[in-house]
């Protein structure tokens, strides 16, 4: 029974927001990685990443490109869903830092 459940593959979703930030990544060779380490988030995705916490609190995040994006998604496990929220550079400090983004994104 176990093998079912191990080949359990997950509906991948990107929000409007999280389709145009991959877009405007103009690099397409880390646009590629970006969409391919995407992609591997259809097997497991609640044991990839990190939980996030504070205001990100329900949103887990995966290292993408080296070190330098962040994938924040949220696992809907009633409907075998990946809900991809946000691709951005990570840039500790910066208002253009893809975590601060999405703090102040959905506040609104």
């Amino acid at each position: 029974m176990s093998d079912e459940f191990d080949s359990v593959k997950y509906e991948i979703q990107l929000t409007p927001l999280a389709l145009e930030m991959l877009i405007a990544v103009k690099d397409r060779r880390e646009q590629e990685k970006l969409r391919d380490r995407i992609d591997q988030l259809k097997i497991d995705p609640e044991k990839q990443g990190k939980a996030l916490v504070d205001n990100l609190s329900g949103f887990r995040s995966i290292r993408a490109v080296g070190q330098r994006y962040r994938i924040v998604y949220k696992v809907e496990q009633q409907q075998v869903l990946v809900v991809i929220v946000g691709v951005g550079r990570r840039k500790d400090g910066d208002k253009k830092d893809i975590y601060a983004l999405l703090e102040k994104l959905l506040e609104g």
